[in-house]
């Protein structure tokens, strides 16, 4: 698939060599951006599944940082860059003469997950601390979130490391350093390889960026600003995750207990009607306020039941209590799974003005 658009990039960005390039012809003025055949432009690997739950949990080992959610759309500024917001796992690699380390930001170990990006690591020869993405992707050559969960040894999807920052080279800490610093550092580490992929960015034209990612219905972009300094473990305005935003009504059909600090309930239980049948789409635990939780909360507790409404069953906990399928709610979601289940979803509010046999999936 090839999309081409008018633009005003000035410079080339390679996302991933022979998956997805964006480029500029001074001619012609337009970018473009490509999807090419897999089978013709990358090795496909087999990979053995292992449970990423298999992995060990390391006692000591470093937290990336973290993007911020934001609710700005897409802008430009001289200031910010922009990249690809990979559907993956974010991953911590260290590269030292003791042994390698590959692991997720708890410290749970990818080794036996991921060997073939565990050993591609091998490629580095010098001392390092990598910060980026595995990511698995589909017959299309998207990122597929859903692939790299469900990875199986049958499976022939390519998978990658997609590594955009650096903590550390040959014992020097580089947290201090600006963005653009640290990534000039990274690109020059790297060698090549079909598996270890430097990411590059969009310098100040994020909405050109956002317009493309949203027509080819990617999850999003990181905005990152030029300056920024690395901040282990912390979630920071100096980078902001804009996503690829969609809408959804359900049909709530249960709640689970709330946890920690949270009064009420914990989540939503989502259903819709599908083919007639009432099925599930996951929960939504995020968006709601102390108000709307306590609103919401009593009208449940008008409509409990003992029995699961649901037509086609789920795996109860003890934690899960069920309703009668009677209110609608609105969600925003990243993206929906081959089986049917809601992606980052976020309530947005009841609907008074849908009853559940109007509410199918989109």
């Amino acid at each position: 698939m090839t999309l081409r658009f008018k633009g005003l990039l000035q410079h080339v960005v390679s996302a991933i060599d022979g998956v997805m390039i964006i480029t500029y012809d001074l001619s012609e003025r337009y970018a473009l951006l490509n999807f090419r055949d897999w089978s013709e432009n990358i090795n496909l690997i087999e990979m053995k599944y292992v449970k990423i739950e298999g992995g060990k949990k390391l006692s000591s080992f470093i937290e990336p940082m973290k993007a911020q959610p934001s609710t700005l759309k897409a802008f430009d500024s001289p200031e910010w860059v922009f990249e690809i917001k990979w559907d993956g796992y974010r991953a911590i690699a260290e590269i030292q003469k003791s042994g390698n380390k590959l692991y997720s930001r708890n410290g749970l170990t990818f080794d036996k997950a991921y060997p073939a990006v565990f050993n591609a690591l091998k490629v580095i020869q010098k001392e390092a601390i990598l910060d980026g993405e595995i990511v698995v992707y589909d017959e299309t050559g998207k990122p597929s979130f859903q692939k790299l969960q469900n990875y199986r040894s049958t499976d022939k999807y390519p998978i990658q490391f997609v590594v955009f920052d650096i903590l550390r080279l040959q014992g020097k800490d580089l947290t201090s350093l600006t963005l653009l610093e640290r990534k000039a550092i990274l690109q020059k580490l790297l060698p090549k390889s079909d598996i270890i992929k430097f990411n590059d960015h969009v310098d100040g034209e994020g909405k050109q960026l956002w317009k493309e990612l949203v027509r080819m219905d990617l999850e999003g972009m990181i905005a990152k600003k030029k300056a920024s300094l690395y901040s282990h473990g912390k979630r920071s305005a100096d980078w902001l995750k804009i996503k690829n935003i969609k809408t959804q009504e359900a049909i709530i059909v249960g709640y689970t207990s709330p946890k920690g600090l949270r009064n009420y309930f914990g989540s939503l239980i989502l259903g819709v009607m599908d083919k007639k049948k009432l099925v599930c789409i996951g929960n939504v635990g995020t968006g709601f306020t102390e108000k709307n939780l306590k609103d919401i909360h009593s009208k449940l507790k008008t409509i409990e039941r003992t029995t699961s409404p649901l037509d086609v069953p789920i795996k109860q906990t003890k934690d899960m209590f069920w309703v009668e399928p009677d209110l609608v709610c609105n969600i925003t979601f990243s993206e929906i799974t081959t089986d049917k289940i809601v992606r980052h979803p976020v309530f947005q509010g009841i609907r008074i003005d849908k009853g559940p046999k109007d509410v199918t999936l989109d």
